[in-house]
């Protein structure tokens, strides 16, 4: 039994071996074929390179694995602490003292406070330092053609990667990102950095790798471009009374009511908050009772970076702690 399990280990292994995508010949699969033939057609790609290309890409089944297991697939009281850390806000109020002048303009350029940009960056990429170790090429081939669930989203995004490698004049073969493909210090997809991202620093590029003035830059306008609100408010904790609460919620994250219409089905919100705020109620599961929050237009832009609610308010609470933290030290060095 033992020699027959051997016998079917070492044939597995010459198979994987001997398959066309070990061996550098992925341009001899069907729909590959179609999409390098679709490159040339639709954007003038040089087709023999392109194959040269496609024949050095390495598919990764781990990339499907983590595909599988996401982290918006915890409840909000097991994601939370993953970013709400003591070296997280450390890190966040560092990179604000070492950028206060860029973040300072790309607040006043696009309205979007500088603690919601630093945020960002502390939760994607803990400011920088973990962009991923995947080629984007390899992230996105593998689940455009091996990953039938999001195959039409990856293979436009694969599209993108191509058109941007070209436009930014950037070995495709060379990027490394997430295992879904995302690239830099704020992690944008392909699509979205060819629509995003910007040359904050005037250099001619656009470096979402080492430059941060870009990185601060593309961020902030990624967050006006879906409709961030300067001065308007994020998120607000609620207190549920009865149950005619339950009416209001609803799947989406995009607001559907009004902060009236909370406060008709026995929502209380602050004072401070108009009756005709738009507003979504979200319900975020905690280990002994749900928590409640009016998610504000504001709020809703941030799933736009990541469409969950999860993701939004993480860096939300994340960016509250980082300015709080920062005007208790501001505030303390002036009174000296």
């Amino acid at each position: 039994m033992v020699m027959k399990s051997y016998r079917k280990t070492l044939i597995a292994l010459l198979l994987l071996i001997l398959s066309p995508a070990a061996a550098g010949n992925l341009t001899q699969r069907d729909e590959i074929k179609h999409f390098v033939d679709g490159m040339v057609e639709r954007h003038q790609f040089n087709g023999p390179l392109l194959k040269q290309v496609f024949n050095k890409i390495n598919l990764q089944p781990s990339i499907i694995e983590a595909m599988r297991r996401p982290a918006e697939g915890k409840p909000w009281y097991q994601y939370r602490p993953i970013f709400l850390t003591e070296s997280r806000v450390a890190g966040g109020l560092k990179f604000w003292e070492q950028h206060a002048d860029t973040l300072a303009r790309a607040e006043k350029k696009y309205g979007v406070p500088a603690e919601i940009i630093i945020a960002i960056i502390g939760v994607e990429t803990r400011y920088g330092r973990h962009t991923g170790n995947y080629r984007v090429i390899d992230a996105l081939a593998t689940l455009a053609f091996d990953y039938p669930p999001r195959a039409t989203f990856f293979k436009s995004e694969l599209e993108h990667y191509l058109l941007m490698a070209r436009e930014e004049q950037i070995d495709p073969l060379k990027l490394t990102g997430s295992y879904a493909g995302a690239m830099g210090q704020p992690q944008f997809i392909a699509s979205s950095f060819r629509s995003y991202a910007v040359d904050f620093d005037g250099d001619g590029r656009r470096d979402l790798w080492d430059n941060t003035d870009d990185v601060i830059g593309s961020v902030a306008n990624y967050f006006k471009r879906h409709g961030w609100k300067a001065g308007e408010p994020i998120t607000a904790q609620v207190t549920i009374k009865g149950k005619k609460y339950n009416k209001l919620l609803s799947k989406g994250l995009k607001p559907d009511s009004t902060l009236k219409e909370f406060r008709k089905h026995g929502i209380q919100v602050a004072k401070q908050y108009k009756n005709t705020q738009p507003a979504k109620l979200l319900e975020f599961e905690t280990e002994d009772a749900a928590e409640y929050w009016a998610g504000m237009k504001n709020f809703y832009v941030i799933t736009r970076y990541n469409h969950s609610a999860l993701y939004a308010m993480a860096v939300y609470q994340l960016s509250e702690e980082i300015r709080q933290q920062r005007e208790a030290k501001v505030s303390k060095t002036a009174a000296k």
